[in-house]
């Protein structure tokens, strides 16, 4: 009697992609199609600190789409991250400015995001609302705070705030800044408890089908307050990291921001719907977004407004994509 290899069987061919992966593959050919674009068109591009300034200048973006991330794979969304963004930089700038020691502020700016996502976890998931109308409301009161503190901007100038600001951490020529060390630090950690915790494959389970966690005992409420609680975690964290960039707090810093990071996240290929997603995808998706936003700046002939549009249409086609691989795999 013979037996016939797995990978040989008709219909199990070895090569085939799971339908899950195939978003976050579309983007990393995406974002090789586009580095290698801009590597053939300015000879500048090749330069490895060009790929260092796009973690340097967008590590906050990528530590606050990181806690979106698993708020849209429980099927759920965070409008206020760019808000809590906005508060977490006044509030420290603020503190700053009244003398308060700098470990005193950190300590606040960190419980201030994670705080109120707890509040609108609650929320959402004692009171069964949806997650857009709290997160909303979320998102008008962490504004607002903003503009009771201060109608203009506030500078910081303590030593310890600027010092970090300033300094580089050199990598034989080139450098990165402490702020994108962070940002990666927080995205291996995201990473590992997405995939080797408890809470991971709850998050999971749940963007698979919310009825059928409930079904086989798993803690549906707990988890969901637990994703909008990092959410607003990460959003104090990329508050504060903005902080370190702009050295400056201001009432309407980071407006749009949430649109930004859902974008990021769609593109780095999280359903919407949620139960599929990685965080690698997410990085790809922030890093798409910052090569759109380099090519444009070394064109010097287009409008900063082109990066909008090229990020809307590649957000129908990550749609449409989603939409189509759920369509096969019915």
């Amino acid at each position: 009697m013979t037996t016939t290899p797995l990978a040989a069987r008709p219909g199990r061919a070895w090569w085939r992609v799971p339908p899950r992966h195939v978003p976050v593959l579309a983007t990393a050919a995406l974002l090789l199609v586009m580095y290698s674009i801009g590597v053939s068109q300015y000879q500048a591009f090749s330069n490895i600190q060009v790929v260092f300034n796009v973690f340097i200048d967008n590590g906050f973006l990528l530590v606050v789409a990181v806690g979106m991330t698993f708020v849209i794979l429980t099927g759920g969304i965070d409008l206020s991250v760019g808000s809590v963004v906005a508060m977490t930089a006044m509030v420290s700038a603020s503190l700053l400015g009244n003398g308060l020691h700098p470990a005193v502020v950190l300590v606040i700016a960190l419980l201030i995001g994670p705080i109120l996502g707890f509040a609108m976890g609650c929320v959402i998931h004692f009171f069964d609302i949806q997650p857009f109308i709290v997160t909303l409301a979320g998102m008008f009161f962490a504004r607002g705070v903003c503009t009771w503190i201060s109608t203009t901007s506030i500078p910081i100038t303590d030593g310890f705030w600027t010092s970090t600001a300033q300094h580089r951490i050199h990598l034989g020529e080139n450098f990165v800044s402490v702020g994108a060390l962070i940002a990666v630090g927080v995205v291996a950690v995201a990473a590992a408890v997405l995939a080797y915790t408890r809470l991971g494959r709850n998050v999971y389970a749940i963007g698979g089908n919310q009825q059928s966690a409930l079904l086989m005992g798993l803690p549906v409420g707990r988890t969901k307050i637990a994703v909008y609680t990092i959410s607003g975690l990460c959003s104090a964290i990329g508050g504060i990291l903005l902080s370190f960039y702009t050295l400056s707090g201001a009432p309407l810093i980071a407006v749009g921001m949430e649109l930004d990071v859902i974008a990021a996240v769609v593109i780095g290929g999280t359903l919407l719907t949620g139960g599929s997603g990685y965080i690698f995808g997410t990085l790809l998706g922030v890093l798409v977004l910052s090569i759109i936003q380099t090519l444009i700046t070394f064109d010097g002939t287009l409008n900063s407004w082109w990066t909008k549009i090229v990020i809307g249409g590649l957000l129908f086609v990550f749609i449409l994509l989603q939409r189509l691989v759920g369509i096969r795999t019915k």
